[in-house]
């Protein structure tokens, strides 16, 4: 059962601006990163699905979130087809990321009425993601296609709705950089979950970054 809803995923998306993206083979670990990033005003998380232990780590912090974490929606991200997605629809899952465009995995999402975020990146891309029911694309990877792409594409598609995943950094440049062109939301990854600070257990400086890099996207849109 999903703990937020379709509508509600993507507003806190935006709302936020920003979408951690993390993977851990170890719960525990994944509960502290999922706890800090809560902690520092992230209200979507993004779970890859990356190794062969992920589908019962992102299970136990499903439960985690439902108990302990109050408006704070999960998705899995890193799904490559239609029955892996199901698997995870199944669980539970609040929103399902691709790395590239498969509609069947789009087909699976509309039906059960999850936010679907495949990645694109083209323009062809984008119009058959959205006529397969993507409300929200993924640009992927960002510090490939660029920044001028998402600008361009506001001209053809002023309504379109991109999340940019891949070289983004926790900057004022960068964000400024990505909301500037027009960007719904960006992924981060690494640069907020440095495997050094995991290994030193820091999580109180990933609470700090992800609510820095929030307030980076507040002030510029003149929030803060």
């Amino acid at each position: 059962m999903a703990t937020i809803d379709k509508d509600t995923t993507l507003i806190l998306l935006n709302e936020i601006g920003i979408l951690p993206l993390f993977y851990d083979a170890d719960f525990e670990i994944a509960k502290r990163v999922v706890e800090a990033s809560y902690k520092g005003g992230a209200r979507v998380f993004e779970f890859t699905n990356r190794g062969e232990n992920a589908y019962p780590v992102f299970v136990k912090l499903l439960e985690y979130i439902a108990e302990n974490l109050p408006g704070m929606g999960l998705g899995i991200g890193t799904i490559y087809d239609a029955e892996t997605a199901q698997k995870y629809i199944d669980a539970g899952t609040d929103f399902i990321v691709t790395p590239c465009l498969n509609p069947e995995v789009g087909k699976a999402c509309v039906k059960a009425d999850i936010p679907w975020i495949p990645g694109v990146s083209t323009l062809t891309e984008i119009y058959n993601a959205r006529q397969a029911g993507a409300q929200v694309v993924k640009l992927f990877p960002g510090e490939v296609v660029g920044s001028k792409f998402v600008k361009a594409i506001k001209g053809p598609m002023p309504d379109v709705k991109i999340m940019v995943t891949g070289g983004v950094q926790p900057t004022a440049e960068s964000i400024t950089e990505w909301f500037g062109a027009g960007a719904y939301a960006v992924g981060l990854g690494s640069n907020l979950f440095p495997k050094d600070i995991i290994a030193q257990g820091n999580y109180e400086w990933i609470a700090q970054k992800v609510s820095e890099s929030i307030a980076l996207v507040k002030q510029f849109r003149g929030e803060a």
